[in-house]
């Protein structure tokens, strides 16, 4: 994360920031909140790449899915790292 900052305003539903507050622990709330968006971004660039490659390769299949799915199970039970992905 880049170490320049810069304080914004933002509003936001009262439930959900009392829930972030509480979760944000001694970096508090605006590093929190740092670290949603920045998981956000990377979900958006994620859905970029996909939607490109789709357009050039034409969509995933489920099929595909399940195979990559499959493959990365594998991988993580050969390194024994728990948790399968779904």
């Amino acid at each position: 994360m880049s170490s320049l900052t810069q304080k914004y305003s933002i509003t936001m539903p009262r439930d959900i920031a009392e829930q972030a507050r509480s979760r944000s622990g001694p970096s508090g709330l605006s590093s929190y909140v740092a670290a949603a968006v920045a998981r956000q971004l990377e979900r958006d660039n994620l859905n970029d790449l996909i939607e490109a490659l789709e357009s050039h390769h034409g969509p995933i299949t489920d099929e595909e899915i399940q195979q990559t799915r499959d493959e990365l199970n594998r991988a993580r039970e050969e390194q024994g790292t728990p948790g399968a992905v779904e």
